[in-house]
């Protein structure tokens, strides 16, 4: 979905004079499509994520319909796992050992998913900030994997990631789906999770998987009236 200066005004929170001077100083990530200003819908809360903006729920709101339950953060997590003291002395060699871990397909050709991660973050970082980072495909359908799949990966030593705020990064949620639809969902969960001071806490301090998945239960929990809130208010931005 393509929103409009005034879409991302609303999500944000924010001004059309703020949404028009982040464009001007370049900061924003916005198309220029017959002499008006487009924003990519997951693209824009990841900017937002990194600069610890908040959104309004609207963003959770997906316009696309489909029978197809959508994933959950749990079922995510379980489907790509959880890996500590991955290693790497650099971006791309991290990368490459996190795709050498990942339970994709055999199938899936795994030299051909690390050019795309590495491609993702030539567009620029994944890191969002305070040691974190979520690589992942910028088109998820690319890979056609038969499960959307978070691995959260805790790093042997924090690597330069060029993220926002300066920071090295040592934890990496990266995320691979089979839709943009499921791609967007995950995101938005995981950006709304990391905003919540326990969960952050457990994955900062790297706690034992059965710690971290009984965080991820609780968080998804609180969901609930999220949820609520973006039924209420139906319309398509």
């Amino acid at each position: 979905m393509q929103l409009t200066v005034r879409d991302a005004a609303r999500i944000l929170s924010v001004s059309e004079k703020t949404i028009y001077r982040w464009i001007n100083q370049g900061s924003v990530p916005a198309y220029k499509v017959n002499e008006q200003y487009r924003f990519n819908r997951a693209e824009l809360l990841e900017w937002a994520t990194s600069r610890r903006i908040n959104v309004s729920v609207e963003i959770l709101h997906e316009p696309e319909s489909s029978s197809v339950p959508l994933p959950t953060l749990l079922g995510a997590l379980r489907a790509g796992g959880i890996v500590y003291r991955l290693g790497g002395t650099d971006k791309a060699s991290v990368l490459k050992s996190l795709v050498e871990y990942m339970r994709v397909p055999e199938e899936v050709d795994r030299e051909f998913l690390y050019r795309v991660l590495l491609a993702r973050e030539a567009l620029g970082s994944t890191g969002v900030g305070e040691g974190i980072a979520i690589p992942h495909v910028r088109n998820p359908i690319v890979l056609h994997v038969p499960q959307p799949m978070i691995t959260l990966c805790f790093l042997e030593q924090p690597i330069d990631f060029q993220a926002f705020d300066g920071q090295p990064v040592d934890t990496l949620f990266s995320l691979i789906s089979p839709t943009v639809r499921a791609h967007l969902h995950l995101l938005s969960r995981l950006s709304f999770a990391l905003r919540d001071t326990t969960f952050k806490e457990t994955i900062r301090t790297q706690r034992s998987r059965d710690e971290i998945i009984r965080e991820v239960e609780r968080v998804e929990r609180s969901f609930v009236p999220v949820d609520a809130a973006a039924a209420k208010n139906p319309e398509n931005p």
